[in-house]
């Protein structure tokens, strides 16, 4: 179906960085309008402007914390928060039958499937980078894994970010490693090495490695390496504007309401998708 009116967003976590963008750009991009602003009970911010907070001026949406009240009256729910609490907000957007973008990081396993099940009501998009150019360079990789043999050419991803990010390797890293495994047909989870430290011996063939930078106030640098006998090739992401993951969001929330109930990524949204 097509809406004749703004889509009805609800913004959790809406005094964080992320959910302070959120808001921004909400306010500045056409076809939607924010509905509710959402904090966890206890937070200094319930009961605050949103808008206010946000920096653009009050603009009659308070801060409140209670969610499925907001959910169902809403046509969206856009949430960059915590696995656990993403894990409850998807059960309620199922309840209330809604879209929800999830863009957290450091979820489990078991949060997957969480997410997987509400699909059957929700229209879930969860991705781990809800950027136009990180999800292109996903496809890429996915590319230059397939055509490069394993035997010959060893795969490493570095990423950086702020000094106040809480899960490694980041949500991006994991999604551009998961993207060289398809490439090569193997499992990620089996073919991983997380950490490097002493006497390592020779590298394993074949496996995927990831490292880990944190400090200052980057927003988020990613390099992937294909590394060969006398030769490199590096594909590398640089985000400068933490904007660019709240309007990918948003278009992923718009894109969305002409969807049947289901779990989806940012390929989908964006036509990348091979399935």
């Amino acid at each position: 179906m097509t809406m004749d009116r703004d889509m009805k967003l609800v913004v959790t976590g809406a005094a964080g960085r992320m959910g302070q963008t959120l808001i921004r750009v909400i306010h500045a991009m056409p076809g939607a309008v924010l509905h509710a602003a959402i904090e966890r009970p206890g937070s200094p911010f319930v009961g605050k402007d949103a808008g206010e907070i946000a920096g653009l001026g009050a603009n009659g949406v308070i801060i409140g914390d209670e969610p499925l009240e907001a959910f169902l009256h809403a046509d969206g729910v856009v949430d960059f928060t915590s696995p656990a609490a993403s894990v409850a907000f998807a059960g309620l957007a199922a309840q209330a039958r809604i879209v929800h973008v999830i863009g957290t990081t450091g979820c489990s396993p078991d949060d997957e499937e969480k997410f997987r099940a509400a699909g059957r009501h929700a229209r879930i998009v969860k991705s781990g980078n809800m950027s136009l150019g990180v999800n292109l360079l996903s496809v890429l990789v996915e590319q230059a894994a397939a055509a490069l043999p394993a035997r010959d050419w060893d795969i490493d991803v570095l990423e950086m970010h702020h000094r106040h990010k809480v899960d490694a390797p980041s949500g991006t890293a994991l999604l551009l490693g998961e993207a060289a495994a398809r490439g090569r047909k193997i499992d990620l989870a089996t073919h991983s090495v997380r950490v490097r430290d002493g006497h390592t011996g020779p590298r394993g063939s074949g496996t995927i490695g990831f490292a880990t930078l944190r400090g200052g106030s980057v927003i988020g640098e990613h390099t992937v390496y294909f590394a060969g006998e006398g030769e490199m090739v590096t594909m590398s992401h640089s985000a400068g504007d933490r904007s660019i993951f709240a309007r990918g969001a948003v278009t992923a929330a718009l894109w969305g309401m002409d969807r049947k109930p289901g779990f989806y990524s940012m390929l989908d949204v964006l036509g990348l998708s091979n399935s």
